[in-house]
């Protein structure tokens, strides 16, 4: 299984302290680094723009945190993350504010469900951990955090992100 944090050093994609002027430009921001490494196509970014627009952000799991994600079939291929922390919170249209984005690319549902967010749980239950990741300024900074986490009680071997 290829973990949470492989995934972000071989997509070279944790961005630190980004600037963005809306949700719109943070999910493009996000999904950038996937596009770059051939992870997703550029079209990605407006499938979870188009999504968000007509289902609300789904994605935000908790308050400063959101999962972009769109369907496999908007140009995902192969899984892959994305975390970006964001100098300003931005609002979502209901209100809700994120400033940490961990974009999801998965090939498959099951892939989203039994192995992306296990990892993402795991992480996310930690204390303050969007308030350290946000403080955070180097990548060797965000990978420690990971590594804290306990994927154990979550993750099997089943799955393959």
């Amino acid at each position: 299984m290829v973990s949470l944090k492989q995934a972000l050093i071989d997509n070279d994609s944790i961005l630190l302290g980004k600037i963005a002027g809306n949700w719109q430009e943070a999910v493009c921001i996000a999904v950038a680094p996937l596009v770059v490494s051939g992870a997703v196509e550029e079209r990605y970014a407006q499938a979870i723009i188009d999504s968000t627009e007509h289902y609300g952000p789904y994605y935000v799991l908790m308050p400063g945190m959101a999962m972009p994600h769109a369907r496999p079939n908007d140009g995902v291929n192969r899984d892959a993350f994305s975390l970006v922390t964001l100098a300003e919170p931005v609002a979502f249209a209901d209100g809700k504010e994120v400033s940490v984005l961990i974009t999801l690319a998965a090939t498959s549902v099951e892939v989203h469900t039994g192995v992306a967010i296990p990892q993402i749980v795991a992480m996310f239950e930690m204390p303050d951990v969007i308030g350290r990741l946000v403080r955070m300024t180097e990548v060797s900074q965000v990978l420690a955090l990971i590594d804290e986490a306990d994927i154990s009680q979550y993750v099997t071997e089943k799955g393959d992100i």
